[in-house]
């Protein structure tokens, strides 16, 4: 049979291979992914080592084959449990296949609070916790004023109000957080401030703002008790009040009288009815207004027809008019005694100084003398000198 010298050489090029794999008979074909079987005797190329990342752990066909001197299922260390694990992608064209690491979710960020130091913001805080721009400026060194009046307005708006002092001016006081309100010795707010109110104010001038600044205001301060002398000109027993006339400034002065106001006639107890028009009386008494008190005390003096024995020395004698006035040694008082001088014995013997025993009568607006007698002449007195 005559062959082709075609035919010839394609068989040669299919012979070829085949002879080159039965001398090595483990060599893989291309792309089977199939490791390598060892030939005895043969030295294997050292084959270069690629050290992975730390916390990486690489898979590889090469790694996957164990050596004759380990065991089939090696054991890992404590160190590559803590490693996350990797999966293998596919493999194409005997490529090395890209390695994924799956790392543990991140915890969630903690709040956290961070405080500023005081020195970085704008105007620092001072050491005594004091705040310039919320809380009030400290209180005037300035000299304090006590003054005392009514109050005449209260403007809680802008924190003053007007006083009428008692020498007649009106005076405009500030007051804030920093004034002190007191009302009968406890202390309160500014709602205790009433228009016609009693209040005594510690004043201080704010040369700052220029203005009167009150550091204490008083409320309901009980007035002092005061004292009165006169005569009971008229009486309202429904209302129970009464009108002096002073001696001093001859003023009429209204007086109230409740149950608790104590009567007496020198040292004995006395009632309401016992007080008629034209006793003279001495009252002590709290003040509401300038004509106007609550009696404490009234005492009488001298009711109307009431006779009354003076002792003492004369220091005004007038024999025309028939006047004197004696020194009462009783309660060291100077009383104006009516005398007719017809009437009277002892009338040239009687002179300044000297001592005298006189009883009148009490006549709603004089005391008459019903008996004078000269008890030490002034002849007597210059001897003893």
């Amino acid at each position: 049979m005559h062959r082709s010298p075609i035919t010839l050489f394609a068989l040669l090029l299919l012979f070829i291979p085949l002879a080159s794999a039965q001398d090595n008979p483990a060599s893989p074909k291309p792309g089977s992914g199939l490791p390598q079987t060892p030939v005895p005797g043969a030295n294997p190329a050292p084959q270069p080592v690629t050290q992975p990342p730390a916390g990486v752990t690489t898979s590889s066909p090469a790694a996957a084959q164990p050596s004759p001197s380990q065991s089939a299922t090696p054991q890992p260390s404590p160190a590559d449990q803590q490693k996350p694990a990797t999966q293998p992608l596919n493999t194409k064209n005997g490529q090395q296949p890209a390695q994924v690491v799956s790392m543990p979710p991140a915890p969630p960020a903690a709040p956290k609070t961070e405080i500023l130091d005081s020195s970085a913001t704008s105007g620092a805080l001072a050491t005594d916790g004091h705040d310039p721009i919320l809380d009030p400026p400290s209180v005037p060194r300035t000299t304090t004023t006590l003054v005392g009046g009514t109050i005449a307005s209260v403007d809680r708006m802008r924190n003053r109000l007007k006083v009428h002092v008692f020498n007649g001016n009106t005076w405009t006081v500030n007051f804030d957080e920093r004034t002190h309100i007191f009302h009968n010795g406890a202390e309160t707010t500014q709602l205790a401030l009433k228009k016609g109110e009693r209040v005594y104010v510690d004043t201080q001038l704010d040369n700052n703002r220029h203005d009167i600044f009150a550091r204490n205001i008083r409320v309901g301060v009980a007035p002092l008790p005061a004292d009165a002398d006169g005569q009971i000109v008229d009486i309202d027993t429904r209302h129970r009040e009464l009108t002096l006339r002073d001696t001093i400034n001859s003023v009429p002065v209204h007086f109230a009288v409740d149950q608790d106001t104590r009567i007496s006639s020198g040292q004995t107890p006395a009632a309401f009815k016992d007080v008629k028009p034209g006793t003279l009386v001495h009252v002590r008494f709290a003040a509401d207004r300038p004509n106007r008190g609550l009696a404490r005390e009234i005492n009488i003096l001298a009711a109307p027809g009431a006779a009354f024995t003076f002792l003492g020395k004369i220091t005004y004698l007038d024999l025309h008019r028939g006047l004197m006035a004696i020194q009462n040694s009783g309660d060291d008082r100077n009383y104006e005694i009516h005398f007719s001088p017809s009437h009277t014995d002892a009338v040239q013997r009687l002179g300044v100084g000297t001592e005298v025993r006189v009883v009148a009568t009490f006549e709603s607006t004089k005391y008459t003398a019903q008996s004078i007698s000269v008890t030490r002449s002034v002849d007597a007195l210059d001897k003893e000198k």
